[in-house]
């Protein structure tokens, strides 16, 4: 399924800091939603402890307490009450992003916060909201992507609870986010997406590696992430052809039919390339079926554009994740320019 990808697009606290890029409405909106969700946490150890909590539920409780455990013991994650909570929000997913991009272009319609920097989309607690401002932009002609979010990171800020959306992931999955997300709160550079979400996909898939060495499990199947890789990878070349017709001088009327040739194109690949090598697996059949437009391309890529430079950084260090930790704060104080240079030298085939 698709949503293994979207869920890194978290809305981060810096929409509740608030600027004046927006209007009052969707502050006290963005404020109610985050208030609902703290007063809706209860702390997992009592959870655990009461006769009348379901056992399933306390199971998957009990391996989130013990991720959590790990993540600070073992990664030297930040220790505090993030994740040894949880939170009953009574809907499938805590927030729904708005992504916009003009018709004929890749550009994301951004919105900036102080401490996040700019981000590629506006975030909403309510799905009809969401719904309403996706339309609102499409009357402007920008292509819009109305995507749910099952978990997100305040940075610290505030002690982010266990969701009832993350309990639908596997046990995996649950873990990885655990990693992935307080590797947001041990550092982050407002404003490079790159960066951040690269180095927190590195501490989640390391982390996990070490998380099932440590358990006795074996490493992970490695068919699902090759699956994944080769997907994104069609993505990203149909983007890079989207980035050459949008450069070019046709009419829009021509430029219009090129694009959607190029969508059909991609769906073409996609089919093909599951039959040849996935053996009819339709992964991404519900994602790739749907309608597609430039704004339901934009999270492609991010994640894993630095991953390569901070594996080699870790090896440097001795894999010891505080030098690790303590490199990483070094490069993201660099201006933007030299850190994605250091972060190109350092990836492998530079």
């Amino acid at each position: 399924m698709f949503d293994a990808l979207l869920w890194r697009w978290v809305p981060l606290v810096a929409t509740l800091l608030l600027s004046g890029c927006s209007t009052l409405d969707y502050y006290s909106h963005l404020a109610g939603g985050q208030l609902q969700l703290l007063q809706a946490r209860e702390p997992i150890a009592e959870l655990l402890e009461s006769p009348s909590v379901d056992s399933e539920l306390k199971q998957r409780l009990a391996l989130a307490q013990r991720a959590r455990d790990f993540a600070s013991a073992q990664l030297s994650l930040p220790n505090n009450d993030s994740y040894r909570l949880y939170a009953d929000i009574q809907r499938p997913f805590v927030v729904w992003n708005v992504f916009a991009t003009p018709e004929f272009s890749l550009t994301p319609q951004l919105h900036c916060f102080p401490i996040a920097g700019c981000v590629a989309y506006r975030g909403y607690y309510s799905q009809s909201r969401a719904r309403g401002a996706a339309a609102l932009l499409k009357q402007e002609g920008l292509d819009t992507y109305l995507g749910g979010v099952e978990a997100y990171s305040t940075l610290g800020w505030f002690d982010d609870p266990i969701l009832n959306t993350m309990l639908r992931w596997s046990d995996e999955r649950l873990v990885a986010v655990i990693f992935h997300e307080l590797a947001h709160q041990q550092f982050y550079v407002a404003g490079d997406t790159a960066f951040n979400e690269s180095f927190a996909s590195f501490v989640e898939h390391e982390g996990l590696r070490q998380w099932r060495a440590k358990q006795g499990l074996p490493p992970s199947d490695p068919q699902g992430e090759q699956q994944r890789e080769q997907f994104i990878a069609l993505v990203l070349a149909s983007r890079a052809r989207l980035q050459q017709l949008y450069a070019s001088d046709l009419p829009p009327a021509q430029m219009r039919s090129e694009k959607q040739a190029e969508f059909t194109r991609l769906r073409a690949d996609y089919h093909a390339l599951s039959k040849r090598e996935w053996g009819g697996n339709g992964r991404y059949d519900g994602w790739i079926n749907a309608p597609i437009n430039n704004a339901k391309l934009l999270p492609f890529g991010l994640y894993d554009q630095w991953v390569p430079a901070f594996t080699v950084l870790f090896e440097q260090v001795d894999r010891d994740w505080p030098r690790f930790y303590q490199r990483v704060t070094a490069l993201g104080k660099l201006p933007e320019a030299e850190r994605h240079h250091v972060l190109t030298e350092l990836s492998p085939g530079a």
